[in-house]
């Protein structure tokens, strides 16, 4: 074996225990979040019923609204699974095309939340309401926060991608930990829906 060709065996072998690592240290993170994540509904759970003479989540929330929701993130988990697919194929374009598909669910998912939120504050449902209405809108306000991170964080991957003659290794790497990141949210977000939303209302 040549010199040179041990020297990019080498580079290869290395590349691959970094991006290795890095999707590790990113799982590390999202377990710190499922800890987060975990004491919010811990909250709810304990707040759930104290209304303060206020109304209840029966009272207030809308299903079919929230299902609309609901519908929006989980086919934006579908959509980034294709973006992945195209990546792994070094399909810039296909990547970029499903990105955008994928951002444009997110911001709908966000966009029906921001309504939600102004509806109830409308009807004087707001966070200082209610113990009740105080855990809601921080656990659900929280998982949004997240989703606009993961929307800031598509756009800067698809301006990456947009600028590189071919997709990288590291690249790829960087997508596959948004990846992770999204498919965490949708998971949190069926929990809301079931726990929060349903649980509430039956």
């Amino acid at each position: 074996m040549s010199h040179k060709t041990l020297s990019l065996s080498l580079d290869d072998a290395h590349g691959d225990h970094g991006s290795s690592d890095t999707v590790f240290g990113f799982w590390l993170y999202l377990m710190t979040d499922c800890v987060l994540f975990a004491s919010l509904f811990a909250v709810f759970a304990v707040m759930s019923n104290q209304f303060a003479g206020g109304p209840s989540g029966k009272d207030l929330f809308d299903i079919g609204g929230v299902a609309v929701e609901t519908a929006a993130l989980l086919l934006s988990s579908i959509t980034y699974g294709f973006a992945m697919l195209a990546a792994r194929r070094r399909k810039s374009a296909a990547v970029l095309g499903w990105l955008a598909v994928t951002f444009a669910l997110g911001l709908a998912f966000l966009v029906l939340e921001m309504r939600e939120f102004s509806h109830l504050i409308g009807e004087g449902a707001g966070p200082g309401r209610s113990a009740f209405l105080s855990s809601f809108f921080t656990l659900v306000a929280t998982h949004g926060l997240h989703v606009t991170v993961g929307l800031v964080w598509m756009v800067v991957l698809a301006a990456q991608v947009v600028r590189a003659p071919e997709l990288s290794e590291r690249q790829i790497t960087r997508l596959t930990c948004l990846s992770l990141f999204w498919h965490f949210l949708d998971i949190v977000w069926i929990c809301v829906f079931s726990f929060v939303y349903l649980g509430s209302v039956l």
